[in-house]
């Protein structure tokens, strides 16, 4: 599966207003440049009580639809 790795740089008080509901998707940059969108709801599985932040790879399926998401070394 095609995949990208990013850089993650969001407070708690953002990842709420994904969690919440008020914000769909996240928007973001590969490490490479390219711009990418993925669901809000995937950052459920890498929220930390100090928000998101980080380096993650992005899983895709071949049609370009989110898999999954991979915390990259340490927080």
């Amino acid at each position: 599966m095609p995949s990208i790795d990013v850089i993650i740089e969001l407070s708690y008080d953002a990842c709420l207003a994904h969690y919440a509901g008020r914000v769909a998707n996240v928007q973001t940059r590969s490490l490479d440049g390219r711009h990418v969108v993925f669901p809000a709801e995937a950052l459920r599985r890498v929220v930390t009580r100090d928000g998101v932040h980080g380096r993650f790879r992005l899983t895709f399926t071949k049609s370009g639809r989110f898999c999954a998401i991979q915390r990259l070394g340490s927080p």
